[in-house]
């Protein structure tokens, strides 16, 4: 399975992800919460960076099904669910991940047929990947 690939700037997204915690990184000058960490402040310029601690409620903005797998590790879990998840605290802030049944199940686990535009969604994790369950 495809493990993230991490640099400097977002390398903290994924520690906080191991324990459990979804963060963002805010702006330290004018708090503007911003995905994916990045270096700089988009509307200030500022430098200067910190993670936040965010609900981890959102909506469905979009998904997809893919048919057939493009990776032959995801083969055996087809169909499966890719969803975007707009949050709830910051709406321009949008996550890829999969909608599952509950923690820790697999990618498998949840009908694509039931997925719905605008759908609810709670964050929950499993070995450190964000993964998503109906709200």
């Amino acid at each position: 399975m495809l493990e993230p690939v991490t640099d400097a700037t977002g390398a903290p997204f994924w520690q906080y992800a191991a324990r459990g915690e979804l963060r963002v990184q805010a702006c330290a000058g004018c708090g503007e919460l911003r995905f994916p960490p990045r270096p700089c402040c988009p509307h200030c310029q500022s430098f200067e960076a910190e993670w936040r601690q965010v609900s981890g409620h959102g909506r469905i903005w979009s998904w997809v099904v893919p048919h057939p797998p493009l990776l032959p590790d995801y083969a055996a879990l087809a169909p499966y669910n890719v969803i975007v998840v707009e949050l709830a605290e910051a709406p321009r802030i949008r996550l890829v991940g999969n909608l599952v049944s509950a923690a820790g199940a697999a990618l498998d686990s949840f009908d694509p047929g039931r997925i719905r535009m605008g759908a609810r969604v709670r964050v929950v994790f499993s070995d450190g990947l964000p993964q998503w369950v109906p709200a």
